[in-house]
């Protein structure tokens, strides 16, 4: 099956598009864009891999799915589009890179910039207005195979999981291999019970450093 996502994705999960269970993910997901509102738009549904190149994966982060309002997902767990109104849980996460690191916190919550981190949806594509409403319809397993291809095939990640769902989700992680980050949910109703004061910014960096790999720029 031919999918139009990053060429060094396309080849590490080549069998992945080749599997029953994708193609009727396919098929249902081009029916649901066809007659529903479906965030984020076709083109976008890839970008988080677009934006990281499976040779540049340093760091990934695990969402759940994407924001269901107009004009706010574009493919990135927690990111929103440009000249969006951030997110309770990402001005959550600008505060505690202010705490952890003092930088301060930006106007846009578009995350492009941050190179080298994987923001990774579990599920890729959401009805307008309907939260979840793409749960089980094949993508939970296509980003678990993306998981343990990253686990398998790399050595020194840091993974990010933040929440319940996100730690169910990285249980497939080789921690023997990677640094495995974990803390409650940025969301307004958990940041105070765990999230603040994680320092999972500057964790994140020093591990990168000991290992002689890039940072991350914050």
């Amino acid at each position: 099956m031919d999918i139009k996502i990053e060429k060094s994705w396309k080849q590490v999960l080549k069998q992945e598009f080749e599997k029953d269970y994708f193609h009727k993910l396919v098929d249902f997901v081009k029916s649901e864009y066809k007659n529903y509102q479906i965030f984020p738009k076709g083109k976008d549904i890839f970008n988080a891999f677009s934006q990281c190149p499976f040779e540049d994966v340093r760091v990934v982060i695990i969402g759940q799915d994407p924001y269901h309002g107009e004009n706010q997902a574009h493919g990135l767990c927690f990111s929103v589009s440009e000249d969006v109104k951030i997110p309770p849980s990402l001005k959550n996460i600008f505060k505690e890179i202010k705490n952890d690191i003092g930088k301060e916190i930006p106007k846009s919550g578009n995350l492009e910039r941050w190179k080298g981190v994987l923001m990774l949806n579990s599920i890729l594509t959401v009805r307008k207005s309907k939260a979840s409403s793409h749960k089980n319809i094949g993508w939970e397993v296509f980003t678990d195979a993306v998981i343990k291809i990253i686990s398998e095939k790399k050595e020194n990640i840091v993974f990010l999981l933040w929440g319940a769902y996100a730690r169910k989700k990285g249980e497939i992680i080789n921690k023997e291999k990677h640094l495995v980050l974990e803390s409650v949910h940025p969301s307004p109703f958990s940041a105070y019970s765990g999230f603040f004061g994680n320092k999972h910014f500057s964790k994140t960096n020093d591990f990168l450093k000991c290992k002689n790999l890039s940072t991350i720029n914050w």
